[in-house]
Order: C-alpha cells, then sequence, then structure tokens
C-alpha cells in the first residue's frame, strides 16, 4: 500500500472532484452567489478535515466511498466559517489561500450569502447522502451542528473577537482555540465514527481525544506561523494576529514554550492511537503533518 503521504494526493484530489459535484454550477442562478461559493471552497487549500475525516476511516477499515459525504460537509462548513471569518466586520483579512478573500472578489454583501449558503448545503450534502445507514447520517448532522454553532466553532469566533485588544489568561485561550478551531476538527474525526455505526464508545472516545489534542496543536502552530511563517508561502498575511492585537500562544508563553505544548499535545495524541496499530498510520502521519506544517 502506498504511503499516506502519497494517498492524501489522491484523497486531496477526490475532495475536489467531490466538492465540485455537490457544489451548484457557476451559470446556475443566481449565479455571482453560485460563483462565490465556488470560489470560497474549490481550487485550493489543505483539506486538513476531509483528510482526517478519510485518515479516521482508514482507521476503523471504512470505504472511502462511506465517507465523501462527510467530508465535503465538513470542509463546506470550514470554507462557510473562513468566508466570514475576513469579513471587515471580523478580521478584516485581505488575502486567503495566495488570493483575494471573498469579499475582496466578490464584494462584502455577496460575501455573506456566499458563507450562509455553503453552511447550509454542507448539511444538506449528509442529509441527500445515499451511501450508509440512515442513522449514521443522522449521527453525523448532529456532530457536524453541535460542532459549528454557539457551543462550537461558532462561539469560538465570538469568543475570539471578545478576546481583541487585551491580553487573557492562557485557560482562556486554550478554551476560544478549543471550540474556534478545535471542534471542526474534532468533528472531521468523530463523523467518520458516526457514519460507522459499528464504531464502540470506547475507540470513539479515543479518536476524539485524539483529535482534541491534534485541533489544540494546530492553532499552536497557527500562532508559531503567524511570528515565523512568510505571507507567500502561508497564503494569508503574516503577522495578522500581532496587527488585530489578539492574545497568541508564543505572546503568552514564549514561541519556544509554544512550540515545546504543540510537541507534548502531538504526543498526547499519538497515545491515543496506539490500541489501533498500524490502522491509525494516516492519523499519525496528519498529526506530524499538523505539528510540522509550514504553512
Amino acid at each position: 500500500m502506498k504511503s499516506f503521504n502519497k494517498r492524501s494526493v489522491d484523497y486531496v484530489r477526490r475532495i475536489e472532484a467531490a466538492l465540485d459535484a455537490r457544489l451548484p454550477a457557476a451559470e446556475t442562478e443566481p449565479a455571482l452567489l453560485h460563483q462565490a461559493m465556488r470560489y470560497a471552497a474549490l481550487g485550493s487549500g489543505k483539506r486538513i478535515r476531509p483528510l482526517l475525516c478519510y485518515a479516521a476511516g482508514e482507521a476503523l477499515g471504512m470505504d472511502p466511498d462511506e465517507l465523501d459525504d462527510a467530508a465535503c460537509a465538513v470542509e463546506l462548513i470550514h470554507a462557510f466559517s473562513l468566508v466570514h471569518d475576513d469579513l471587515p466586520a471580523m478580521d478584516d483579512d485581505a488575502l486567503r489561500r495566495g488570493r483575494p478573500t471573498t469579499h475582496k472578489a466578490f464584494g462584502v454583501a455577496t460575501a455573506i450569502l456566499a458563507g450562509d449558503a455553503l453552511q447550509t448545503l454542507a448539511f444538506t450534502v449528509l442529509a441527500r447522502g445515499t451511501i450508509g445507514s440512515a442513522a449514521g447520517r443522522l449521527r453525523a448532522l448532529r456532530t457536524l451542528a453541535e460542532a459549528t454553532g454557539s457551543e462550537g466553532m461558532t462561539g469560538g469566533q465570538a469568543m475570539d473577537l471578545a478576546a481583541e485588544g487585551r491580553t487573557i489568561p492562557l485557560t482562556e485561550l486554550e478554551s476560544l482555540h478549543r471550540h474556534k478551531t478545535g471542534c471542526l476538527i474534532r468533528a472531521a474525526v468523530v463523523m467518520a465514527c458516526d457514519v460507522a455505526l459499528e464504531a464502540d464508545d470506547a475507540r470513539r472516545s479515543r479518536l476524539d481525544r485524539f483529535a482534541g489534542n491534534v485541533g489544540l496543536a494546530f492553532q499552536i502552530r497557527d500562532d508559531v506561523l503567524d511570528v515565523e511563517g512568510d505571507t507567500v508561502v502561508l497564503g494569508k498575511t503574516q503577522g495578522a494576529d500581532i496587527a488585530h492585537d489578539k492574545s497568541t500562544y508564543p505572546a503568552l508563553m514564549g514561541l519556544d514554550a509554544a512550540k515545546k505544548h504543540a510537541d507534548e499535545l502531538y504526543s498526547a495524541a499519538l497515545a491515543e492511537l496506539e490500541p489501533f496499530g498500524e490502522a491509525a498510520d494516516a492519523l499519525r502521519w496528519m498529526a506530524a503533518y499538523i505539528v510540522q506544517r509550514d504553512k
């Protein structure tokens, strides 16, 4: 079998094709809205969340066909969150994935509507799915909805806005990021368990804890890259957190301590995978990629 490094390329192609098939065609009216949705969701991005979904499926012995809808749904939610996070009323970013943000390319009003439509499309994709059981899709719908709402990612964004301009305690910063970033990463992994109804509670809990540790490590790495990264490599504006006077792990802990904490979370995540043996190698690769990436 190919290493996951090589399989991940195939999975990225797979998710691009699956997203393309599920998004409305660019010429379908209202055409400008659909063009903005496709601009936000297609053509670039690391696809970390769908990759985690497929990798979790490998750990559970699942066929990728069973996970296409879940992988698309979680990526559509991520795309919606980026469109709205970049808006002038939020982070006011001009660059995303190496090109103008959606509101810069299509205008603020259309970007808001595109984000709204991407969010609802995510749940439509899960509800319309025909592969696997209805019970599995219902569980995945609940997981994604809870991860997206006020007690998940959206709540995390509200916490982020409230924290701007002040130094917050490390415990508050961790809670913020476990919501804003971590909830959707956890959902990407747990939705594979939802679709695989035979996944027992013990394996589900281990994969959930794995994803929780990886999700926080992901955000710490983002904070480090905001200090050390290059705008051209990152595809977004380097130093944006500093410009918005946000509390970050490097700011609160120091750069070296933040990197060490990410490594500790990485080790804790790997420990949760031990009972899965070689079946979890794809998740191990993903964890290493998240902690070591340069963009």
